[in-house]
């Protein structure tokens, strides 16, 4: 029986503005004196994201700092301005005003709570997750939250998913993990006897490297059936 369902914030919760797309990146490198190439920007991104398999499994800032450095190396970016811009944007990140909450979220939080489910949340990002539950309203459906910045490791490192489990007063058996990474949030939380369910919301094909046995759902409203 489910007890309880965790539940990956960036791009699984939220999705970022413009400040997060080819635009924003243009605009806050001219502000540093690069010109780029928005129309590089996902490829730009595509090359970075191995950045973000680093074996070393310890929160660093330097890690996403060289991770959105990448990018805008990847859109043309180069000079001296290249760091203190990437170190401006990675603050931003932290910045909830910068991104959108997905429309079936609070819905079935509310639901989820409802139905006597504790919710958690567990995030690789630095934003306070607070901070999170307040500005986007969901405050009172969360029992329990923890960030790789605070606990130190990130995902897919097992102490995460088990400090999340500890907060939440969960089984590893009886908890749900939903998230939008396989690597991060579906291998870590079933290394430590967790279920997984993929969230894929640009409505995709299941991705060829899915894992047997986890389900793949498009939007949160798919999640009952699972749970």
């Amino acid at each position: 029986m489910t007890e309880a369902v965790l539940f990956d914030v960036d791009f699984t919760l939220i999705y970022p503005g413009w400040t997060f797309q080819a635009d924003g990146y243009t605009a806050y490198a001219a502000r540093h004196g690069m010109l780029l190439e928005p129309e590089q920007f996902s490829t730009a991104v595509a090359a970075a994201s191995p950045l973000l398999d680093s074996e070393d499994l310890r929160y660093h800032h330097d890690l996403f700092v060289r991770y959105t450095q990448a990018i805008i190396e990847g859109m043309g970016g180069e000079g001296d301005q290249l760091e203190p811009c990437a170190r401006l944007m990675y603050d931003e990140w932290a910045l909830c005003h910068h991104f959108h909450l997905y429309d079936d979220v609070r819905p079935v939080l509310e639901g989820l709570s409802a139905a006597g489910l504790r919710v958690g949340l567990v995030s690789n990002s630095h934003r306070c997750l607070d901070t999170f539950q307040s500005h986007f309203g969901l405050d009172g459906l969360v029992a329990a939250a923890v960030s790789s910045s605070e606990h130190g490791y990130l995902k897919p490192h097992p102490s995460i998913f088990r400090e999340a489990l500890a907060r939440l007063g969960s089984t590893p058996a009886g908890t749900v993990m939903v998230g939008d990474s396989l690597a991060h949030d579906i291998d870590g939380a079933r290394a430590v006897g967790m279920r997984g369910v993929l969230i894929r919301r640009d409505g995709g094909p299941i991705p060829p490297d899915s894992r047997p046995g986890v389900p793949v759902i498009h939007d949160l409203h798919s999640l009952r059936s699972w749970i």
